[in-house]
């Protein structure tokens, strides 16, 4: 081009282009970049989030001491019915001058016991030879012993005071026969997906405790022990489910109760009492049970609910996936970006994100660092909740805990976007090497594609 001084001026290409196509190019760029038209960008930052939309620490919980499963043992040892006695009374159970039969007990912590079988009937009598009824519900076994040599020596004078052999020990102790109910015993399973989920596959028992081991912890020990954790971290204890009343109404009410329970929680029906005993507790919490609702009785019903696989999912620059919440402590925002092989602070991020492929880092790939958690609430509405990566590392009211059913979405911000697309299209490669050290000549080569 001629110009006013008669001299040449060059031509630049970039001077005919209008302001008006630059930014036609520049919205065609950021056309699909996620960073720009990202649906969930307009979350409640984490740090205006409202308290009661976060999730109660769990890793905080404490195990309830096993000591508290279990009844305190007895000083002296208390008859009741059921409880069967070895009795000696030479001239009466048993010929005189004769050795008495001595037993081993079922129980192997018992002492041998010495002489006949003599029930303890219902209404708390046993019934001897040559005398009335004699009543012993109630009594230690010295003081049983001492109200039958009465009775055979004051109330009927059989035996001779001074020349009375009696002897009474505890043959057989009552046992208490408890249903226990387990959905923990099937494992958990691993599909083709790789997503870990519970078999459900329960247990049914029954279970006969001896009199004082009558607890919710031997009832454990016996039928496979404290949950798994494919379990849930608490125990049902229904108190007074058989009743032989033959109202048809309250079975159909006992049948519902069992249909729709679910995961709802289990109701009281009239008659019946339901006890929850938690197995982990908050610190300073006192349980919710006493030393009485963990004494089990016949007919009780031990029941340990399987637990429902609490799942979150991640998308966007995540790898996409259905992933395992811990039950016995917490999952962060920032943990559970590493649990899921994402990038964290270094790494970019491949384009094309299908199977969450990751580039090695390096100058000008920055690390996406807008994480938005879609968390679903109780009244089926949901929230986006932003959260910045990079601020959590440093912030730990940023690092949010994950709750079940959270959908956890990575994407970058428009600086970020902006940056790593500018990195892709103007790649500089810079090499030197230098003949020695001390002219410093040398060479360096760049490449700008």
């Amino acid at each position: 081009m001629l110009k006013r001084d008669g001299s040449l001026e060059r031509i630049r290409p970039w001077n005919r282009v209008s302001p008006a196509l630059v930014l036609l190019m520049f919205c065609a760029v950021l056309n699909g970049c996620a960073a720009i038209t990202n649906p969930v960008a307009n979350g409640v930052p984490v740090r205006r989030l409202p308290p009661h939309f976060l999730a109660r620490p769990r890793e905080n919980d404490q195990p309830v001491p096993l000591s508290l499963l279990r009844q305190k043992p007895p000083e002296k040892y208390i008859l009741e019915p059921g409880d069967v006695l070895g009795v000696w009374i030479e001239g009466v159970l048993g010929e005189r001058n004769q050795t008495p039969p001595v037993g081993l007990t079922e129980r192997g912590r018992l002492p041998p016991a010495i002489g006949y079988p003599i029930p303890i009937r219902e209404d708390g009598t046993i019934s001897l030879p040559l005398i009335d009824p004699i009543k012993v519900q109630g009594m230690t076994l010295i003081d049983a012993e001492n109200a039958i040599r009465e009775a055979y020596t004051v109330k009927r004078q059989i035996l001779r005071p001074d020349r009375e052999r009696i002897i009474v020990t505890l043959l057989r102790p009552r046992t208490y026969s408890v249903l226990v109910i387990r959905e923990d015993s099937g494992g958990l399973l691993v599909n083709q997906a790789g997503l870990i989920g519970n078999t459900k596959r329960g247990t049914g028992s029954v279970v006969d405790l001896p009199a004082y081991e009558n607890d919710v912890l031997n009832a454990l020990a016996q039928t496979g022990g404290l949950p798994g954790l494919d379990a849930e971290n608490e125990i049902f204890i229904q108190r007074g489910y058989f009743k032989p009343d033959g109202d048809p109404q309250r079975l159909r009410q006992e049948m519902t109760l069992w249909a729709d329970a679910g995961r709802k929680p289990i109701l009281d029906l009239p008659g019946i009492q339901t006890i929850r005993i938690p197995l982990r507790l908050p610190p300073g919490v006192e349980p919710p049970f006493t030393p009485d609702d963990i004494v089990l009785r016949t007919g009780d019903i031990v029941f340990i609910r399987a637990r429902d696989t609490e799942v979150f999912y991640t998308g966007g620059l995540l790898p996409p996936g259905e992933h395992v919440l811990p039950r016995d402590y917490d999952l962060d925002v920032v943990e559970a970006v590493v649990r899921v092989g994402g990038p964290l602070v270094s790494g970019g991020i491949q384009g094309n994100n299908l199977t969450g492929s990751l580039l090695l880092s390096g100058l000008g790939f920055p690390s996406p660092s807008q994480l938005t958690v879609i968390r679903r609430l109780p009244n089926g509405q949901q929230l986006p909740i932003q959260v910045d990566l990079n601020r959590a590392l440093n912030d730990p009211r940023e690092r949010i805990l994950v709750q079940p059913g959270d959908f956890l979405i990575l994407q970058e911000k428009p600086t970020e976007a902006l940056l790593r697309y500018l990195t892709f299209q103007f790649r500089f490669s810079l090499f030197g090497r230098f003949i020695n050290a001390e002219d410093g000549q040398g060479s360096v080569n760049a490449t700008l594609p």
